[in-house]
This record gives C-alpha cells, structure tokens and sequence, in this order.
C-alpha cells in the first residue's frame, strides 16, 4: 500500500495525489497538521517537506513522477 503524508494548502501534495489517481493507484492520505503522531513518524526518518511518500520499503519527499510510476 502507498501512503501519502501531506498537509493543507501544498502544492506538491496535490500534485502528487492528482497523479497516483489519474494514474489508478490506490493511497492512504495521512494529514501531518492532523496526526502529530505521522508528523513524528516523518521527522524521525529526516523528512522536512511534505509530501512524504511510502511505498513498502520506499519513502521520498516530494512530487517525483518517476518514482511514483515505480509503483504502478
């Protein structure tokens, strides 16, 4: 499963999500300014912008298409 961590207002974040559903895959949403707990989650792995991107083992921030095509 992909998870997308983002926040209001976030351009990437949108970007993001806009892409992984034209393209017909399938995400969890997680709002950082809603969830202190996903916030920590990210901090703690080095992440300091949103979107944060969770695919298995993989995590980036960030709107990056080709590491989103990866997980179709």
């Amino acid at each position: 499963m992909t998870t997308v961590y983002s926040k209001p207002n976030c351009v990437q974040c949108t970007a993001t999500k806009t892409y992984l559903t034209n393209k017909g895959i399938e995400f969890d949403t997680i709002d950082i300014t809603q969830d202190p707990e996903a916030l920590d989650l990210i901090l703690g792995k080095g992440f300091l912008s949103a979107p944060v991107v969770n695919s298995g083992d993989d995590w980036w921030a960030g709107f990056q298409p080709d590491l989103l095509d990866n997980i179709a």
